[in-house]
């Protein structure tokens, strides 16, 4: 099942995007608590920048940045960390995987 269906049938509002440019223009406008980025992404922006972005930016101070992607070797995870991701999934990402994320996030 799509992580968009997982999330939405527990509750949460969820928008999505096709590449990084996108997600970031979106995020802006929906200003979520959460965001779950793919590392390659088509058109440009790859997950990393994605995460330099968010990061340099003030209005994403307290998003929890996730990357969820097929590259999970221990440089993979070093790599996401550095960039600013908080956490990090290596795909295939299951309901119980993601769940156990977005309890680990942080309250403000």
């Amino acid at each position: 099942m799509p992580l968009e269906k997982i999330l939405q049938l527990c509750g949460h509002q969820v928008r999505t995007a096709s590449n990084g440019d996108a997600g970031l223009e979106l995020a802006r406008s929906f200003q979520p608590e959460i965001v779950l980025c793919d590392i390659g992404l088509p058109e440009g922006m790859n997950g990393y920048d994605v995460a330099k972005a968010m990061r340099a930016d003030e209005a994403f101070a307290t998003v929890y940045l996730v990357a969820v992607t097929g590259y999970g070797q221990d440089e993979d995870r070093q790599s996401a960390q550095a960039v600013g991701f908080d956490y990090h999934l290596t795909k295939p990402v299951g309901k119980e995987d993601l769940l156990e994320v977005i309890g680990k996030m942080p309250r403000f």
